[in-house]
């Protein structure tokens, strides 16, 4: 049976006992996992999707060089590690080799330490500032060596005590500086929003504030990582205000609603999305920041699996 097939047959199944199709059809595949098993040929995807370490562990091994193999494998052709810069330059470089050996682009890590309960470059603290400016510099070091054009940049707290618009500008001011150093070296920060449920108090949540800081810093080395998961909780709207912001996003990540697990596990049509990002002509990276809904190998296979059927149009 050939994947559509066998795909629109489990659907209709899940329509005639009453459920919703893809939010459950992972758990459909599991009736006959062997079928996911014979496809030996990597599949091809519409966009650059990006697993993290951890994620098919159970299938290629503890190994991190294991893991990315596999991940080349199945047909995935980024991978992005919010940890890099924290490994050792050894692994970096290992690691690295085996992306260019396998045709794997790098996508985001974190480029500097995140003030999640105290206010950093909100306050407009010189040597707090200085602090992030040397990480991103050190940063730089580490995009080099992975060939990474992408780091995650969060502004981090919020200064209750001072008006929301000074700290704007406070922000601002240290992303002007970064993107200084950014430039010349072709390397662009995206700056996350983070939803207020899971990052109550930080200063960046929604997408229209990063387009406003974006446009403020004027700089292609500052431009917007939309987490779909995280602004569908925080504002929905989702193809409106990607539309909205698209000239500044320079990266996306995505996760299902709620649960935050793989596609079709949620309420976000990820279908959709990502058929629209893909008319719009996007060819960056897509980060898979989320965990699996299932566990061992079966719950590693119906990622993969839902990202197939998420990307079929």
């Amino acid at each position: 049976m050939d994947r559509r097939n066998f795909v629109k047959q489990n659907l209709k199944i899940s329509a005639l006992a009453g459920i919703g199709g893809l939010s459950v059809y992972p758990k459909t595949i599991m009736s006959d996992i062997n079928i996911l098993r014979e496809e030996k040929e990597p599949h091809q995807f519409n966009l650059n999707y990006a697993p993290h370490l951890g994620m098919f562990q159970n299938l290629a091994g503890k190994d991190v060089i294991d893991q990315l193999n596999f991940m080349a494998d199945q047909g995935f052709t980024a991978f992005e590690d919010n940890g890099m810069k924290d490994r050792p330059i050894e692994l970096q470089e290992k690691m690295a080799a085996t992306m260019q050996k396998r045709n794997i682009e790098m996508g985001v890590f974190v480029a500097h330490k995140i003030y999640w309960t105290s206010p950093n470059l909100t306050n407009g603290d010189k040597a707090l500032r200085e602090e992030f400016l040397k990480e991103i510099k050190e940063s730089v070091e580490v995009a080099k060596r992975v060939n990474a054009k992408w780091m995650t940049v969060v502004p981090g707290y919020i200064n209750v005590r001072q008006h929301m618009q000074y700290q704007t500008a406070n922000v601002i001011e240290s992303l002007k500086f970064a993107a200084d150093i950014l430039e010349p070296h072709d390397i662009t920060m995206v700056l996350e929003p983070l939803n207020f449920r899971d990052h109550p108090g930080l200063f960046l949540s929604e997408s229209p504030q990063a387009y406003q800081i974006c446009k403020a810093v004027a700089s292609p080395s500052c431009k917007i990582l939309f987490d779909v998961y995280h602004q569908q909780i925080q504002e929905g709207n989702l193809l409106p205000n990607i539309e909205a912001c698209w000239d500044e996003i320079g990266y996306f990540q995505v996760g299902d609603n709620p649960g935050r697990n793989e596609p079709t596990t949620g309420e976000i049509n990820y279908n959709n999305v990502f058929k629209y990002i893909h008319q719009k002509g996007y060819k960056g990276i897509i980060g898979m920041e989320h965990g699996n809904s299932g566990e061992g190998e079966q719950g590693e296979l119906a990622v993969i699996e839902a990202y197939k059927v998420s990307d079929d149009f």
